[in-house]
């Protein structure tokens, strides 16, 4: 996701609006929020909703009261109240669509202890900020170190610096409940800054984080996807998806999201399935279901003394053969029914101006030119020579 005006630069950073990934246009940021009623008016007489979305670093949002009714738009810069002191963050959505997103993450309007927004930012502010920023990366490597040190078992995975500079906060994930009170006096004596830890998960670090997914998008979590449905194997079953570890799981380490996204879509298809673990009985012998194509509504049965040959019948096929088992009724054999489903598939051969041919890109050898002397013609015999 990247605004018009972005173009990555030196060291990463982005070339065109020079805001460092915070543009005017919030195009570039995760989990933006297109402001679809940006150029319809009020009507008369109504008073513009008074809080506003502000997001901070990654894609950590909150919602602040604008008691001031300061002139906001979408891109400001402003300093917002926090437990102590103030911090700094961007405007990523106004007026009426911030009512619809409070409502959806349960937020009441009417909550008295809504944070509220001092003012914009001024030059100063930006500066501070801009210089914790730059100090979060070298932060978060040596409290690595101090980490291990201490031989805890934890992960430091980011580290936030408040607006003013008075505070930081430390996200991190663990298997198991971790003391990290030594931690936290070893690191404000170093740093000379307030402390915070924050646990977070898995699926809550590669959002914050980031990255590349098997298919060559940003990660949905990154992106758009801001609730974190629980993911079983049973959605890789339903799909027929090879229980591979390394392939089924994501960034984070757990089972990718989008395992859920067409799961709907085959549970409604295997309604009128056969299941997966149907036995024909034939005078053959008992078949048993090898392989299933929910799209092409075709399964693949075998004998039990000839597992290797597999016989494609069709879902309806399947169905008439057990419909006849109930009844006590055995088909003489599954090649009856397979035999309707052979298709020969003639294959055509044809020669687009020389495009099939192996050797089309290969250059032809010159040939060596060999030096040769070239003699020089005899001189002719003057008539005149006596």
């Amino acid at each position: 996701m990247a605004c018009s005006s972005c173009s990555t630069g030196k060291d990463g950073q982005p070339r065109g609006c020079k805001n460092n990934g915070t543009c005017g246009t919030d195009g570039c940021n995760k989990l933006t929020v297109f402001d679809w009623l940006s150029n319809m008016s009020l009507p008369n007489g109504q008073k513009p909703f008074d809080c506003v979305e502000v997001r901070f670093k990654n894609s950590r949002k909150e919602f602040y009261r604008n008691s001031d009714n300061l002139q906001l738009s979408i891109g400001d810069v402003v300093a917002t109240q926090a437990k102590s002191g103030h911090d700094v963050g961007v405007v990523t959505l106004t007026g009426e669509l911030v009512r619809i997103q409070m409502k959806r993450k349960k937020v009441s309007p009417e909550d008295k202890n809504i944070p509220k927004i001092y003012r914009k930012a001024s030059q100063r502010d930006i500066d501070i900020w801009q210089k914790c920023r730059d100090k979060e990366e070298e932060i978060k490597k040596r409290s690595r170190e101090i980490a291990i040190s201490l031989k805890l078992q934890m992960k430091l995975s980011d580290v936030e610096f408040q607006g003013d500079g008075s505070k930081a906060t430390f996200y991190y994930t663990a298997e198991d409940r971790v003391d990290f009170r030594q931690l936290i006096k070893d690191m404000a004596k170093a740093f000379g800054i307030r402390i915070e830890m924050r646990q977070i998960g898995y699926r809550q670090e590669a959002q914050r984080l980031g990255g590349i997914g098997s298919c060559g998008r940003e990660l949905c979590c990154s992106t758009w996807l801001t609730d974190f449905r629980s993911v079983s194997t049973a959605s890789a079953r339903y799909q027929q998806l090879a229980l591979n570890p390394q392939k089924l799981a994501g960034q984070c380490g757990k089972l990718k999201c989008c395992l859920n996204y067409e799961l709907d879509m085959y549970l409604e298809a295997l309604k009128n399935f056969p299941p997966s673990d149907c036995k024909l009985k034939t005078s053959k012998g008992l078949a048993f279901c090898q392989k299933a194509d929910i799209f092409k509504e075709k399964l693949w049965f075998s004998y039990k003394d000839e597992p290797a040959i597999w016989h494609t019948l069709t879902k309806d096929q399947v169905l008439e053969i057990l419909e006849l088992n109930k009844k006590n009724q055995k088909v003489a054999s599954l090649e009856e029914y397979a035999a309707d489903n052979i298709i020969e598939e003639k294959t055509t051969f044809e020669n687009v101006v020389g495009q099939d041919s192996l050797t089309r890109f290969d250059r032809p050898k010159k040939k060596k030119r060999r030096n040769k002397k070239r003699r020089k013609p005899k001189p002719k015999a003057s008539s005149n020579a006596k």
